[in-house]
């Protein structure tokens, strides 16, 4: 088990983290995004942008098609992003944007020619480029950016404000691993956009002591003695020879890493292109993001009484806009205050209605019955608004009426009885409807509508066959009354119907046990 760390420990590490914190949040930060549609090989190019700007910025950025320029604007403060690189395609060219946020300005560029990483990468016979390379950011090389006019002091001070500035006496040269040259050519007004890969070597020594400090032991079967290979440096690759002079030589501050890069010692610097490349054209400067006035344009020049005119018509649109937005503003209030005094109407007069009410109830009207009560007018608050108003309510205006209208139960019985008529057709209660149509319940039907021979609603839970009752103590089919109210004309109706009776009952035992 390891040992625990200490208390000082652990205070050096929070430090150490407290102070990386605020150096990752003073430096600049980046978006490099698209706009519009814009094909597989702007995209690809898109996505080489972002691996220059590593480490600071966002690798995985997501973007939709409904997002707007605005909402990365929106999301930018928290997230400490001060640089937008914004590409577009337009039938005829590439463009590429370049903002300073928040306030801008944002310089317009037309990509001429761009190359991708893998199209430099597939030319070199030995690229040098690893993952490690792009974990600091990269040194920043700006060429020929002295000459005269704004916007090139502009475009200076903007591709210095993306990378993170570098303090020369107390940078480690160990996190120097790549390097971006930004070339301005005053005649044609391009820019050479170009991403290198930094190598530092020792010189002052032969080719085979090179070799045997990068651990490369050449084959030296053909050799007499060692002192060949330090002397002549036989038997090597002519690729192995570089070409290295006074415009790559240099004495190193600090040790480097890589075996013999020792201090003040001369060392050679050696560049590897590492893509991608663009050639720019710059084409306008606007103030703000997209959305102010022109600063410099390359095609378009413009005298001071056109630019004042631009102006002025520029004040003037802010103007209007600013006396809609307040007009806008004081419809809304008059509308609030039209709806509050119709509501404050039409409460005050519900309460009179209310009132009323109350004073009619207390007079006897002298038109009901004893068992009947007395009619109450209608208190629809809803209605009322119409009539007082003229005009509809808004739905959450009288949220009662609308619980009162939801819970309303059934229909009177007067409207349902309305509605069948069945129940008030011939045979009285007597009557149903079925599949076969209107038919009575029993098999005959006495003069009165009674039905007699079939089961009733209240006789379901009789047994088939046994005694039924009839209007109070009388039956039939079975044992005779005492008082002799109910006769049957005749000897022979009496057996008959007795042995339907029987019938009956045994076809229903015969069903059953089939079942």
């Amino acid at each position: 088990m390891g040992k625990s760390k200490t208390k000082n420990q652990k205070k050096a590490r929070s430090t150490a983290n407290h102070v990386a914190e605020e150096v990752y949040g003073a430096v600049p930060h980046s978006f490099v995004f698209h706009r519009g549609q814009i094909g597989k090989n702007v995209g690809q190019l898109v996505l080489d942008v972002r691996r220059v700007m590593e480490p600071y910025t966002a690798e995985s950025l997501k973007i939709k098609k409904k997002n707007v320029l605005k909402d990365f604007v929106a999301i930018a403060g928290p997230l400490g992003v001060t640089h937008f690189i914004v590409f577009s395609k337009t039938p005829t060219s590439v463009n590429m944007r370049l903002a300073r946020l928040p306030k801008g300005p944002m310089l317009h560029f037309k990509v001429l020619k761009y190359c991708l990483i893998k199209d430099v990468v597939s030319t070199l016979k030995k690229h040098r480029m690893h993952e490690q390379q792009f974990t600091h950011h990269p040194l920043l090389i700006l060429n020929n950016f002295s000459s005269e006019g704004m916007h090139v002091k502009l475009m200076a001070s903007m591709f210095q404000n993306m990378f993170p500035s570098i303090n020369v006496h107390k940078v480690n040269l160990n996190n120097i691993k790549r390097c971006v040259l930004i070339n301005y050519d005053p005649e044609s007004q391009e820019i050479e956009f170009r991403h290198y890969s930094l190598k530092v070597v020792p010189v002052g020594m032969s080719r085979g002591v090179k070799k045997l400090m990068q651990e490369r032991f050449p084959n030296m079967n053909k050799f007499e003695d060692i002192s060949e290979l330090l002397m002549k440096g036989a038997n090597l690759s002519e690729s192995e020879a570089e070409q290295d002079g006074e415009h790559n030589i240099t004495e190193l501050p600090q040790v480097y890493s890589g075996r013999g890069n020792m201090a003040s010692q001369q060392s050679a610097v050696r560049l590897t292109e590492i893509g991608p490349r663009m050639t720019l054209q710059l084409t306008k400067i606007q103030e703000g993001m997209g959305e102010g006035s022109i600063l410099y344009h390359a095609m378009i020049s413009k005298t001071e009484e056109e630019i004042q005119e631009i102006l002025n018509r520029k004040e003037a649109q802010l103007k209007d806009k600013e006396g809609r937005r307040k007009k806008q503003e004081q419809n809304v209030a008059k509308k609030k205050e039209k709806q509050e005094e119709n509501k404050k109407k039409s409460l005050e007069g519900i309460k009179r209605k209310l009132a009323e009410a109350e004073e009619d109830s207390e007079v006897e009207d002298p038109g009901t019955q004893n068992n009947q009560p007395a009619a109450v007018e209608s208190d629809d608050e809803v209605e009322y608004y119409r009539q007082a108003v003229g005009q509809e309510p808004d739905e959450d205006m009288f949220p009662a009426a609308k619980r009162r209208k939801m819970s309303s139960g059934k229909p009177p019985r007067k409207d349902r009885d309305a509605r069948s008529p069945k129940r008030n057709g011939p045979g009285g209660k007597g009557w149903k409807q079925s599949r076969d149509g209107e038919k009575p319940f029993g098999k005959k039907t006495r003069p009165g509508g009674k039905t007699f021979g079939g089961k009733n609603a209240g006789d379901r839970d009789k047994k088939f066959g046994g005694k039924k009752r009839f209007e109070g103590n009388k039956t039939f089919g079975g044992n005779k009354n005492k008082d002799g109210s109910f006769r049957s004309k005749g000897q022979k109706a009496k057996p008959g119907f007795k042995k339907r009776v029987a019938g009956a009952k045994q076809g229903f035992k015969q069903r059953k046990g089939k079942g």
